[in-house]
């Protein structure tokens, strides 16, 4: 496949304000792309698109809140004017969380995860496709995560909506087969060191910190680089994000044991007040890639290995156990 260009690309990016997005605004205006960047802190885009310059690329900042679809029409109307005509690649990367028991989180917080994490995405698609079949050719990135595979407890509406987007994703790609050069790739990140964490709405009372391992985002950034110039249905980033992904499916009982694990977690947690986080409105404080906890990027694949085969075992223990008791 001939490698696509990527220098004067036009490259729209959703929820580039911090963490993933911004340092995938930075990879793109490293390799000369021309960037329109979407998000609701309006101050935060600024410094992301100074950051942009500094590294020779041209951005405009967009202020856009994805859960109004005629938010991302405007957005991909003025990518179209700022790209002289044209839109390369839309990255839909927006995303929110919220943390607690399922019946404890208010219904709205629920409803603004898959607003963003899912209804989100198909705004954004639906902007942009008439500009990809009107040009015959066109990238659409959509960020998953590893959670699209494995359900995440205490987080029911971020896993509908992320499991959501895969049947999203390959819904639309099977109706796009006609268009040879319209692709739809799907990344999938494990545990990144993201803000994500610190900004998430919190219903659980506790303190949140991410598992480890926690990875670089911008080995994200590099990923959605790379499927942008050789695009491809999926990828995933980390070696965990595959292991799990594995163990999930080979594991009768999963679910209830990942269920146990993070309720346990978050028993041992610092108690702190309940919070919406950034599911309404942005956040406070400074917008940046990193959220500052510690990554352990550098952490050996056998141990890795060794580590899911572990819950894998302890898995299918507790699947025997309550067959028994069944």
């Amino acid at each position: 496949m001939t490698e696509r260009k990527l220098d004067g690309a036009l490259v729209v990016i959703t929820g580039a304000s911090s963490g993933i997005g911004r340092a995938a605004a930075e990879a793109f205006a490293g390799r000369g792309a021309r960037l329109v960047l979407a998000a609701r802190d309006g101050a935060a885009l600024d410094d992301v698109v100074e950051a942009c310059g500094r590294l020779g690329a041209a951005a405009l900042a967009v202020p856009t809140d994805v859960t109004h679809g005629e938010a991302l029409e405007q957005l991909a109307a003025k990518a179209v004017e700022f790209g002289g005509g044209r839109i390369d690649v839309w990255i839909n990367n927006a995303g929110v969380g919220a943390i607690g028991a399922f019946d404890e989180t208010p219904l709205d917080a629920h409803e603004q995860v898959v607003q963003t994490n899912l209804l989100g995405y198909l705004r954004g698609a639906h902007a942009v496709l008439p500009y990809f079949k009107q040009q015959h050719a066109g990238v659409l990135i959509n960020t998953l995560s590893v959670g699209s595979w494995v359900a995440q407890p205490y987080a029911v509406a971020y896993s509908a909506s992320k499991f959501g987007l895969r049947g999203f994703s390959a819904a639309l790609r099977g109706e796009l087969g006609q268009w040879s050069g319209i692709h739809v790739c799907d990344v999938y990140p494990a545990v990144m060191d993201t803000p994500g964490f610190r900004d998430a709405g919190n219903y659980a009372g506790r303190s949140l910190q991410p598992p480890p391992p926690v990875y670089d985002p911008r080995r994200v950034a590099e990923a959605m680089v790379s499927l942008a110039r050789h695009p491809r249905h999926t990828t995933s980033v980390g070696a965990v994000a595959t292991l799990l992904r594995l163990t999930y499916f080979l594991t009768p009982g999963f679910d209830r044991l990942n269920g146990l694990l993070a309720g346990m977690a978050l028993g041992r947690a610092e108690r702190t007040p309940a919070s919406s986080g950034n599911l309404f409105h942005p956040p406070g404080g400074q917008r940046r890639i990193d959220g500052g906890w510690q990554p352990v990027s550098n952490e050996p694949a056998i141990r890795l290995a060794v580590g899911a085969v572990a819950v894998g075992v302890a898995g299918w223990c507790l699947a025997r156990l309550v067959a028994r008791r069944d």
